[in-house]
C-alpha cells in the first residue's frame, strides 16, 4: 500500500460573535496595523463598519478594490495598500474573492515579482520562501472556503485564465467563523455559495484519491447541507441554519484536500470565459456532470443519497435538481448569459483545468463539449 500524508492544520474560532475577538487576538501578538482586504460591495454595507467598531486599539486601513472574480491586478493593488499603510498583518473580510486576494496579498508585499509568477503552473514559478504577514480570515459567505484553504485562485488580467497559488504558508493563522456575518446575505448569494459548499463535498467524496478522513467529513457535510440550505435561503435570519451552512462550507475545504472533479473544471471555465460567479457556475453544472458520473461510482452515489436522506443512488441527481429549484437556481447556462459561441473556449479551458484529473470518470474535450451542450 502506498504511503499517504494527511493534515488539518487551520485553527478555527467558530460561533456567533467570534468576530469580536479579532482585536484582542492581534494585540496579544503585538500586531497593531492591520490591512482589511474586502470587496466593493461589502465596503458599502453596515457589516464592515460594525466589524471595525470591534477593532479598538488597532490602526486599521481598508483595501476594498476586490470585485467580481479575483484578479492579479487586485492582488498587486492590495500589496501596494499594505506597504503604504506599513501594515503588519492582514484581515480578510468577505466572500471568496476577497479572501482569495487577502490570502496572497502578502506575497508581492514581501517577495519580488508579480503574483502570477507564483502560480503553480508558471513556467518559471517563483518560490514563496519567506514568512508572509500574519493573516486572519472572516468569511461573510458560506461556500467558498478560502478562510481555511492553502490555495488561492486568481484570474490573469490578460488571458482571464484562473491561476492557482498554492502553499501551506497561505493558510490563515486563525479563521474567525462567525455565522452572524452571513445573516444579511441575499437569497441568491446564499443559494449559490451553499451549492458551492455542497459541490465541494460531493466531488471530494467521488474523487478516486485515497483519503478516508476526507470521505467521512464529506459525507457528514452533505448531510448537514442537505437539511440546512433550503432553510438558510428561506429564513435568512435563522442563525442555526446559517451556522450549519458555515460549518458545511469549512468542512468542504478540509474534504477537498482529496481533490475535486469535472464540475469544478466546468465552473472554472465558466468563470474565466463568462465571468460567472463560481458558486452559481458549480450549481448550474453539478447535476449534469454528476448524472454522467453515476455509472463510474454507483456505490458512492448510494452513500451520498443515504447521507442526504433521499433513498438510493439513482435518486441522488434528481434530488439535487429539485434542491436547486427550491433555492431558486433554475434554467440552464443560456439563461445566465452563456452563449453558444463561447462553447469552444469553455471546452478548451475546462479540458486544461487540473480538477478533472480526479473525476471518477476520465473526461475528454469531447466529453466536456457534450456536458456544456447538455447544460445549456
Amino acid at each position: 500500500m502506498s504511503s499517504n500524508r494527511f493534515s488539518f492544520p487551520t485553527a478555527i474560532k467558530f460561533g456567533a460573535g467570534s468576530r469580536k475577538e479579532v482585536a484582542g487576538h492581534l494585540l496579544a501578538r503585538g500586531l497593531r496595523r492591520p490591512l482589511i482586504v474586502t470587496d466593493k460591495a461589502i465596503a458599502m454595507l453596515p457589516v464592515l463598519e460594525e466589524f471595525k467598531r470591534h477593532l479598538g486599539g488597532l490602526e486599521v486601513s481598508v483595501y476594498s478594490g476586490v470585485h467580481g472574480n479575483p484578479t492579479a491586478r487586485q492582488v498587486m493593488e492590495g500589496a501596494e495598500a499594505f506597504k503604504s499603510h506599513q501594515a503588519d498583518c492582514v484581515i480578510g473580510f468577505g466572500g471568496g474573492a476577497a479572501l482569495d486576494v487577502a490570502e496572497v496579498v502578502g506575497i508581492p508585499a514581501t517577495h519580488d515579482g508579480h503574483i502570477v509568477d507564483y502560480a503553480w503552473d508558471h513556467p518559471q514559478v517563483r518560490a514563496i520562501d519567506r514568512e508572509l504577514p500574519y493573516f486572519v480570515a472572516l468569511p461573510t459567505t458560506s461556500g467558498t472556503v478560502s478562510e481555511v484553504g492553502r490555495s488561492a485562485v486568481i484570474s490573469d488580467d490578460d488571458t482571464h485564465l484562473k491561476r492557482i497559488i498554492f502553499s501551506a504558508r497561505l493558510l490563515a493563522r486563525v479563521a474567525f467563523a462567525d455565522p452572524e456575518l452571513t445573516l444579511a446575505l441575499p437569497p441568491g448569494v446564499t443559494a449559490a455559495t451553499g451549492m458551492d459548499a455542497l459541490t465541494h463535498n460531493i466531488e471530494s467524496y467521488l474523487s478516486p484519491a485515497y483519503h478516508p478522513l476526507c470521505d467521512g467529513i464529506a459525507l457528514e457535510c452533505a448531510r448537514i447541507a442537505a437539511r440546512a440550505l433550503v432553510k438558510a435561503v428561506a429564513e435568512p435570519q435563522n442563525l442555526q441554519a446559517r451556522s450549519d451552512m458555515m460549518m458545511a462550507s469549512m468542512m468542504g475545504a478540509i474534504a477537498f484536500q482529496k481533490n475535486l472533479g469535472a464540475v469544478h473544471s466546468c465552473a472554472h471555465a465558466l468563470g474565466a470565459v463568462c465571468d460567472l460567479h463560481h458558486g452559481l457556475a458549480n450549481a448550474l453544472m453539478t447535476d449534469t456532470v454528476l448524472d454522467w458520473n453515476h455509472a463510474a461510482a454507483p456505490e458512492k452515489f448510494d452513500e451520498l443519497a443515504h447521507a442526504c436522506g433521499v433513498g438510493g443512488g439513482k435518486a441522488f441527481v434528481p434530488w439535487l435538481r429539485q434542491l436547486k429549484t427550491r433555492v431558486g437556481i433554475t434554467g440552464g447556462l443560456g439563461d445566465y448569459g452563456v452563449r453558444v459561441q463561447q462553447r469552444p473556449r469553455l471546452v478548451q479551458v475546462a479540458a486544461d483545468d487540473i480538477c478533472h484529473r480526479t473525476n471518477p470518470r476520465p473526461v475528454t474535450a469531447a466529453d466536456f463539449r457534450r456536458l456544456f451542450e447538455a447544460a445549456m
